[in-house]
């Protein structure tokens, strides 16, 4: 191997072991990335030494620019977050500094652009909550902004005559997944903590679940949305409805899907009295 090979190996060990340290590779078996191998005297003495190195010797790897500290690292369980007194708002503040700069999904982290925390009413009577943010709301921050959004949007404003300003919108991830693919198992225990702290701060009459993800969460079951919709469940003991997705709405438009996500929003609003 020549010495710029042997450089080039101790370059990405160095690096690889690195991002095992901050918790990025965490599941990949990188301690066994073998060191670059040392040449034979026969080659040693076959290859002509260079003026001012000794024959054999290798060109010191580059030094890496240390990475800055994590809060904490993938794998990591971190301190319990414990909301500060004073309103619902300052509570949802205090958990959103405590989320910072989440680290924990390596995947999520390094695809993302923004953390989607959630948005709306501290003091909401009702809670929508769907599965992952997109494109747009990874780019903007704020939940629901996209073409889903603003079908979602209408359905609260004209299908519940209640502003968008009145509830609070949230999803099971807080980080969109690469090219919107779905939620992974692991993912979704890292982040779920998080949304449970918000439903538990905002304390809802009533929560929405978009979708089969956040209904299969919010119910603990695995039945399929379309039997799911309609029916009442319940989190910790607040109750849950059930709906198609607006994303489904928009892939599937058809007169049965919009009636049926009306109906099950009426019966939401008669719950809550609004």
């Amino acid at each position: 191997m020549s010495a710029r090979t042997s450089s080039l190996c101790q370059l990405i060990r160095g690096y690889l072991e690195q991002e095992c340290a901050c918790g990025d590779f965490a599941r990949l078996f990188i301690t066994r990335v073998p060191k670059a191998p040392g040449k034979s005297a026969a080659q040693q003495a076959a290859t002509p030494a260079t003026a001012g190195k000794a024959p054999g010797n290798a060109e010191p790897a580059p030094v890496l620019a240390a990475r800055e500290p994590q809060p904490a690292p993938y794998g990591q369980t971190a301190p319990e977050f414990t909301p500060p007194s004073g309103t619902k708002q300052a509570k949802l503040d205090a958990l959103r500094a405590y989320i910072g700069n989440c680290p924990r999904c390596p995947i999520l982290v390094r695809n993302r652009k923004k953390i989607v925390f959630g948005s709306g009413n501290p003091d909401a009577s009702i809670v929508f909550v769907g599965e992952a943010p997109g494109q747009d709301e990874d780019i903007q921050g704020l939940p629901f902004v996209g073409r889903a959004g603003q079908l979602l949007t209408n359905i609260i404003e004209k299908g519940m005559a209640i502003s968008r300003d009145q509830v609070y919108i949230a999803n099971i991830l807080k980080c969109r997944p690469p090219n919107n693919r779905e939620p992974l198992p692991d993912e979704m225990s890292h982040c779920t903590p998080f949304l449970n702290w918000q439903l538990a701060i905002i304390e809802p009459k009533v929560i929405v679940a978009l979708g089969g993800y956040a209904a299969h969460y919010l119910t603990g079951t695995q039945t399929g949305i379309t039997k799911l919709r309609g029916t009442w469940h319940a989190y910790r003991d607040i109750p849950v409805m059930p709906t198609f997705h607006p994303a489904y709405l928009l892939r599937n438009y058809s007169q049965e899907n919009r009636r049926l996500v009306w109906q099950d929003v009426q019966t939401v609003i008669e719950k809550t009295g609004s």
